[in-house]
């Protein structure tokens, strides 16, 4: 049923004009200080819905007062300058969320981005012999140096880096794909879309749970570009499985004569077991294998800004650095000077639990975010009201953006459950009013329980997660 009507409601015929609205003294000082262009939409956009209301009959008087018509408009002011990014707090348990932006920059990174940002930059200038000079070439350098590969070329994501790799090297050929890595990534973009988007033709071998050295061999033949293997970084297969050893592909990518790549998704560039984390593949470690190219993201484990890196054979690398999309993928300066900086960390890897950002959340210990659960939960149920009861619970994080994807994190939280007897309708209601706070509190529902995990909640922000959900209700 729709509102019932208000007495003595307003008729369109006694609404304001636009020139009268902007005359008045609050809209006018708005007008001031924010300019007429904004000021005049948001008067326009609030005449058409006080129209709407007055045609049905829903129009108080007191809606047309000049302190209530400044208050309003300037409301759609505020609702329409707002960015749409916005930070968050991310209390979801996965550190690497795709759909918050992943890996978060280390201070190096930023103050390297807020430097680019304000002051023009040798991006393209060759200081030593005053001549025009590569964007990526210095963190080329550190990435093939870092990797042990001969070469390294810089795009905008990986999927623009095995976009480049096979146009470059397969157009109008054949690629080797094993028929269990025929991935599907974020925003439904499968591994086959990537192949005909460049042009190859996708030959596949084995079956989704075994493929063997012989499946290679026997798809071999003239029209071969390229073998390519993808890590399935977002799924995993057990049981009755078989996969063919990289050494041995590469082997037989010799043998054959044909150039041999690998898509290794999140790319660790150090072996994480030594800071007590999950494997993951090191790019090293395939590069020695014998792979002739590997593609990565820079903001996955690696821990810096979104860029898609292949490191590689020399000559290989030269042939996708000529190809013209190279030049319609590559990266603008802020994330050449963010992704230098955080390369410049993997120097000194004893340090970088506490210098890297990504590492030193994935590596908190549930002791330590145990106890702030347990400070933080009276705090917390304060803020909420007593229609709420608040615990700390013990909880499993994951590493996410597909790294590992069966494992998980030994973490800690918050559990926000109805109180009994309480007013509230559910946790769904509260979940909503926490997403819509200025700075969103964001965590994940289930079992009737609002979960708030703590691992990636700084100490620093304790004090403004509660003065933002001291806001809720305002």
């Amino acid at each position: 049923m729709g509102a019932r009507p208000v007495r003595d409601a307003v008729r369109p015929g006694q609404l304001p004009s636009v020139d009268r609205l902007l005359r008045l003294e609050p809209v006018a000082a708005l007008a001031a200080g924010e300019g007429h262009t904004l000021v005049l939409d948001a008067a326009r956009s609030h005449l058409e819905a006080l129209r709407a209301a007055a045609l049905a009959g829903r129009l108080a008087p007191a809606t047309l007062e000049p302190a209530a018509l400044g208050a309003a408009i300037a409301a759609r002011v505020a609702a329409a300058s707002r960015p749409r990014l916005r930070a968050l707090f991310n209390l979801t348990g996965t550190v690497l969320h795709t759909n918050f932006g992943r890996a978060p920059l280390p201070e190096a990174a930023v103050a390297a981005v807020l430097t680019a940002m304000r002051s023009p930059v040798n991006l393209e200038f060759d200081l030593d012999t005053g001549r025009r000079g590569e964007r990526d070439r210095a963190a080329a350098r550190a990435l093939a140096e870092l990797t042990g590969a001969e070469a390294a070329t810089v795009v905008n994501n990986n999927a623009a880096a095995l976009v480049l790799v096979l146009h470059a090297l397969a157009a109008r050929r054949e690629v080797v794909v094993s028929r269990g890595e025929l991935i599907e990534i974020g925003g439904s973009f499968r591994l086959p879309d990537i192949m005909r988007a460049a042009g190859a033709r996708l030959v596949e071998v084995g079956t989704t749970n075994r493929t063997h050295l012989a499946d290679y061999q026997q798809a071999i033949g003239p029209r071969t570009a390229l073998l390519l293997r993808v890590h399935p970084s977002n799924y995993v297969i057990r049981g009755f499985t078989a996969e063919v050893a990289t050494a041995e592909v590469a082997a037989l990518a010799r043998e054959r004569g044909v150039p041999f790549a690998v898509d290794l998704g999140s790319g660790a560039l150090v072996d994480l077991r030594r800071y007590g984390l999950p494997a993951e593949p090191v790019v090293g470690d395939v590069v020695a294998a014998g792979a002739d190219l590997v593609t990565f993201s820079g903001d996955k484990l690696l821990g810096g800004p979104q860029a898609g890196l292949i490191v590689g054979r020399r000559a290989l690398v030269a042939r996708l650095d000529r190809d013209p999309l190279k030049r319609a993928l590559r990266v603008g300066k802020l994330t050449i000077a963010a992704l230098e900086a955080v390369l410049a960390l993997y120097r000194a890897p004893e340090r970088l639990p506490e210098r890297l950002t990504t590492l030193a959340l994935l590596t908190r210990p549930r002791a330590a975010i145990w106890e702030q659960a347990t400070r933080l939960a009276p705090a917390v149920a304060a803020v909420l009201g007593c229609g709420y009861l608040v615990t700390p619970e013990p909880l499993e994080s994951q590493i996410g953006s597909g790294a590992q994807p069966g494992a998980t994190l030994p973490s800690a939280g918050l559990a926000v459950r109805r109180a009994a007897g309480a007013r509230p309708a559910g946790i769904e209601p509260l979940n909503g009013s926490l997403r819509a706070l200025e700075r969103p509190v964001i965590g994940r529902v289930a079992d009737d329980a609002l979960w708030l995990d703590l691992r990636c909640l700084a100490a620093d922000d304790e004090a403004a997660l509660l003065a933002e959900l001291g806001r809720r209700h305002a």
